[in-house]
């Protein structure tokens, strides 16, 4: 049995993030900081006008900040630009709540169900929670892909009236294939607060199996800030 630090590997710099290179079990890499900040007021004078609302550079600017707010507002704007400046193209998202998808009670494709992201080019996930409840990985050996679960598998297929050749691509084509099933006893790791993590995605030239994660049930009366790409 793997322990979790096979799993994940800290770093101490954006640069050993973005650089270091994922082998064996390591599909998450963690810039680990403690930020003795709180990013609560800005979260308070930030306006949700719908579920998911982005939130750009220049909206944060807007807002009338205390020192420690202000000194917030300053680690969000410069790991924006450090990702920009990388290649990658960050997005800043206030969150209420995902939609939910319950289509099929057998089986979820939301981000709130275990599942790993695919991408059509090697590029990995960087996410960094700053308020909120954050989001949970758990280790490939801790949970079963749910198109293989007997059970799962036999209704998809009732639901599937195509030739038997393309079956794989339909589940492919609605997602299926990307969503995981938590074993008995599996202890998801979760991603905290302050960190920007990166995790491998599912890609033909990836080295490691691609890191499974969920989002997390928000915390009552309270949204989320976080960073994504």
């Amino acid at each position: 049995m793997s322990s979790e630090s096979d799993q994940i590997k800290n770093v101490e710099s954006f640069e050993a993030l973005t650089k270091t290179i994922f082998f064996g079990k390591n599909n998450a890499i963690c810039w680990k900081r403690d930020l003795d900040i709180d990013f609560s007021e800005i979260v308070t004078k930030l306006i949700l006008n719908e579920n998911i609302t982005t939130i750009e550079i220049s909206d944060l600017l807007k807002l009338n900040l205390s020192f420690e707010g202000n000194q917030a507002r300053k680690i969000i704007i410069n790991d924006l630009k450090l990702l920009t400046d990388f290649g990658a193209q960050p997005t800043l998202n206030l969150i209420k709540y995902y939609d939910r998808d319950d289509t099929f009670e057998f089986i979820s494709t939301d981000v709130y169900s275990f599942h790993v992201d695919k991408s059509p080019v090697l590029i990995d996930t960087y996410l960094c929670t700053y308020f909120g409840a954050s989001s949970d990985i758990i280790k490939n050996e801790e949970v079963d892909q749910k198109i293989l679960i007997p059970e799962v598998r036999n209704k998809l297929k009732n639901l599937y009236d195509g030739p038997d050749e393309n079956f794989e691509l339909f589940l492919e084509e609605h997602f299926f294939d990307l969503h995981y099933e938590m074993k008995k006893n599996a202890k998801p790791i979760n991603l905290g607060n302050g960190n920007i993590w990166r995790l491998a995605v599912k890609h033909p030239d990836q080295r490691v199996l691609p890191c499974v994660h969920r989002a997390p049930i928000e915390n009552t009366n309270e949204f989320r800030l976080m960073l994504i790409c």
